[in-house]
């Protein structure tokens, strides 16, 4: 069984990160850029899950929630990687994402 778990520790520091932000932080863009992680996880998962559909469009449930959003999207997304390469590429999408909402 391949180990996620670099990944899944990648946004649940992420998502601690966002909960304990300032709600001016968020609302310069920490929120958005996590919902955008969110919403690329999310495609990814689907696009492995039904390749023949279109992905669905995760919602913006608001700033308060995108830290739920991104670890519910890491855990579909984590149940779906196949490769060692794979849960490098998310955690480092995961890192990236952080590193430019500045939490």
């Amino acid at each position: 069984m391949l180990d996620t778990t670099p990944l899944i520790r990648a946004v649940d520091h992420f998502a601690d990160r966002l909960r304990a932000a300032p709600q001016s932080r968020l609302q310069r863009g920490a929120a958005a850029e996590a919902l955008a992680l969110a919403r690329e996880m999310s495609r990814r998962a689907q696009l492995v899950e039904e390749p023949a559909a279109e992905p669905r469009l995760m919602p913006d449930a608001g700033m308060f929630a995108v830290a739920d959003q991104i670890l519910v999207a890491a855990h579909d997304l984590a149940l779906v990687l196949r490769s060692e390469d794979e849960v490098a590429e998310a955690v480092e999408l995961v890192e990236e994402a952080r590193k430019r909402a500045g939490v």
